[in-house]
């Protein structure tokens, strides 16, 4: 039997101050105390790169794996593997979400996507995560399955940078509860929780580098539900907001520019 050529082993990432890191195939056998390692490049140019044995570059998955919906399947996870794995999902597969584990990594597109419908919700309600494409209403679901077999309060925590889209996210999570637990005739108390947002954006938000409309606080919003699992009631427990980011206006830029030509004429 002949055994197939693991290629994979001899192919590397290298840090590239534009790309942030490249892939590289290892032309020469490494041996340990070697200070330079040969490399190709993808586009046929040869590297020789420094190395030391404590800081070897990163292996890169074979091909086979690049693309999972789950990071902790790959073979070597580090942050070139996982960078390269959203990548390929998010450029060439048109993918947002990839679960790492039990978490799921969003991508924010900046644009409207058809995959929040009714149809998409009824489609992973019931369903166990895993089971479909990793999604917000995957989450969503296995929080609201939790609550209800064990009858105890469940908690998803959404965390990112300045324009990663938190807000949205929470707010498709919070979607998904309205419509999973729909009471039908009763109070449209689903309806009163996703209106909540704006008001409290309105009050909370300011311009930052990354985003236009970023919510400069933090919030714990707790949603109730009664015996037959339906939404009943909500109730914002935590809000933190950042008073000294939205209580004035910034300097206007003209006005600065003023400033510093009166400082210049002084001092010439």
């Amino acid at each position: 039997l002949a055994v197939p050529e693991l290629d994979f082993y001899n192919r590397v990432w290298i840090p590239d101050p534009e790309e942030v890191w490249k892939s590289a195939e290892i032309a020469t056998d490494y041996r340990v105390g070697d200070k330079v390692l040969r490399l190709l490049l993808e586009d046929g140019t040869e590297l020789d790169y420094s190395v030391n044995p404590e800081s070897l570059p990163p292996l890169r998955n074979p091909d086979i794996l690049v693309g999972e919906n789950d990071l902790t399947a790959l073979s070597y996870l580090h942050e070139p593997a996982v960078l390269h794995n959203l990548r390929i999902r998010f450029a060439e597969s048109k993918l947002i979400y990839t679960y790492s584990g039990i978490i799921l990594v969003a991508m924010n597109p900046y644009k409207q996507l058809p995959i929040y419908g009714d149809a998409i919700i009824h489609a992973y309600s019931g369903q166990n995560m895993g089971d479909m494409d990793p999604h917000i209403f995957a989450v969503a679901e296995e929080a609201y399955k939790q609550m209800a077999r064990s009858n105890r309060n469940q908690s998803i925590i959404v965390s990112g940078e300045s324009g990663a889209g938190k807000t949205v996210s929470a707010r498709y999570a919070m979607r998904y509860f309205a419509t999973v637990s729909k009471s039908g005739s009763n109070a449209h108390v689903e309806d009163k929780v996703l209106a909540s947002n704006p008001i409290t954006e309105a009050v909370g938000n300011a311009k930052t580098t990354r985003n236009d409309n970023s919510s400069r606080f933090g919030k714990y919003t707790e949603i109730s539900f009664d015996e037959q699992n339906q939404i009943i009631g909500a109730n914002m427990r935590t809000y933190l907001l950042e008073k000294s980011r939205v209580v004035f206006q910034g300097v206007p830029k003209n006005l600065i520019i003023r400033e510093w030509e009166a400082i210049l004429s002084l001092r010439v």
